[in-house]
């Protein structure tokens, strides 16, 4: 007896298959590299993935899975485009001034200060606290950390360079924000650039930290980690949430981003607001 006929089966639209090969990216970076993307935010890593697939010239994501599954040396190019390095000094000062104000007088009563900058992209906010701190005389007593996933973000945060082009923006969020000087005295302008004096790195840590797998870094009094939760699932943004209440100590402050609310993450109940708006909390979890 002949087999029957099922119905045909319907042809895929393209953003089903666009999702397929992005699913095979994700697993091919996980298992082949480590690096794990399964927990950001479908939308927004697939856009990333077809902005990468158009800057490297090449046909289709499929394409570029197989590139990543045989090449190791492609792997920090893949790893720099995935991640989202924008940032300015001084950004939001509002957010600056309130830790000038009102978190530096509690940190100054710690005989020495660990600070978690977590997702430190090219560096801008780390030299933010830096000068502030210097300024609050707390700068010697302090050990900043600034972490990142990506290499190449970690080297430009550390040559502390950047476009002249925008020092106008920067004086005026550094003044914004509370400065006491003007924000020149801080660096040297020599062509189109300006680089930041290097005393500024003196009590700064630059390291690879991945927030999707990694754990504690260390135990902090204070964790700056801004418009970086915007980009993972609510699962992720979780899991980074409870990694920051185990890294902070009893009391220690937590900064997001003026872009991101921790109010439905299971987590949330370990911190209470100091400035909702401002988006800085304090700890009243249990830590490790």
């Amino acid at each position: 007896m002949a087999a029957e006929v099922g119905s045909p089966v319907p042809t895929p639209r393209r953003d089903d298959i666009d999702d397929i090969e992005v699913d095979g990216f994700i697993q091919a970076m996980t298992r082949r590299h480590g690096y794990d993307f399964s927990g950001y935010a479908p939308a927004s890593l697939k856009r990333r993935v077809q902005a990468l697939v158009q800057s490297l010239e090449i046909a289709h994501v499929g394409e570029l899975t197989a590139r990543v599954l045989r090449d190791d040396e492609m792997v920090p190019q893949v790893i720099a485009k995935l991640s989202v390095p924008v940032s300015e000094m001084f950004r939001n000062p509002a957010v600056f001034r309130k830790l000038r104000d009102e978190v530096f007088p509690v940190l100054a009563s710690y005989p020495q200060i660990n600070i978690w900058q977590a997702g430190c992209a090219h560096g801008q906010e780390v030299y933010s606290l830096a000068i502030l701190l210097k300024e609050a005389g707390l700068y010697d007593r302090c050990q900043i950390f600034a972490t990142d996933f990506s290499d190449e973000a970690l080297a430009r945060a550390q040559e502390g360079i950047f476009p002249i082009r925008d020092a106008r923006l920067y004086s005026e969020n550094y003044l914004a924000a509370g400065g006491r000087h003007t924000l020149s005295d801080y660096y040297h302008a020599r062509y189109d650039f300006m680089k930041l004096d290097e005393r500024l790195k003196e009590r700064v840590t630059f390291a690879n930290h991945n927030l999707v797998c990694d754990g504690v870094f260390c135990e902090a009094q204070l964790i700056l980690c801004r418009n970086v939760l915007i980009y993972f699932s609510d699962t992720l943004q979780d899991r980074v949430l409870g990694l920051f209440r185990n890294s902070l100590s009893r009391g220690g402050i937590l900064c997001l981003g003026n872009r991101e609310s921790i109010r439905f993450a299971p987590s949330a109940r370990d911190f209470v607001p100091l400035d909702a708006e401002l988006r800085l909390y304090r700890n009243a979890g249990a830590t490790l």
